[in-house]
């Protein structure tokens, strides 16, 4: 295991291997060539975490349309009316 300081944070590393093609391959190279990343690995890492993130986004994506807006609003101005009669002034 190997340690890897990412923002300030130590976030422990293993090691596997890919079977990548080769165009990808080629592809991740020259932006390892064009210093956008310090080596194949960070690409691979950056990569993996961007379609994690945006899988798990696309999962809250989901489960916010699974709410019943009507029943979402009545619980945002439960109440609410009676607030308004003595709302604060700043």
């Amino acid at each position: 295991m190997m340690n890897n300081h990412t923002q300030g944070f130590a976030m422990a590393s293993v090691k596997v291997a890919v079977t990548i093609d080769e165009d990808t391959l080629r592809r991740v190279d020259e932006l390892v060539t064009q210093k956008v990343f310090p080596n194949r690995s960070r690409a691979v890492q950056a990569a993996l975490a961007e379609k994690i993130a945006r899988l798990e986004r696309s999962r809250l994506a989901r489960e916010c349309a699974r709410l019943e807006p009507a029943y979402e609003q009545a619980l945002a101005d439960e109440g609410f009316g009676q607030e308004l009669d003595h709302w604060p002034e700043y």
